[in-house]
């Protein structure tokens, strides 16, 4: 029979998930080679896709972190529903930005 958990041990693990150490070096090591990919695909040009495939990246890195670093992959439903509602509310905030910006005469002439 085991002894019981002391209260020390609940508070240092609360949520009762312990994420392993080769998680966090896998996840360091995913963020490093991708921050060289980064530095590689800064050096060619795949012309109207540039923003493309730096927005791929950044987003991956982006996820990665969220998901590890700050538990959301571990956390309750709800977390899920915050990140997904903050994500929601960018999008929207980019489209109002990009019809702003696509109503606009281009090119823009000085002194009207």
């Amino acid at each position: 029979m085991s002894a019981p958990p002391t209260s020390t041990s609940r508070l240092a693990h609360p949520g009762g998930h312990v994420v392993s150490p080769r998680v966090y070096v896998a996840v360091f090591l995913a963020l490093c080679v991708l921050t060289v990919v980064t530095v590689v695909v800064n050096g060619y040009d795949f012309g109207p896709f540039n923003l493309i495939v730096a927005l791929g990246v950044a987003i991956t890195k982006a996820s990665l972190v969220v998901l590890y670093f700050m538990h959301a992959r571990y956390s309750p439903k709800l977390t899920g529903v915050v990140i997904a509602s903050a994500v929601a509310f960018f999008v929207i905030l980019l489209f109002l930005i990009l019809t702003d910006y696509l109503s606009r005469p281009w090119p823009l002439t000085a002194g009207g």
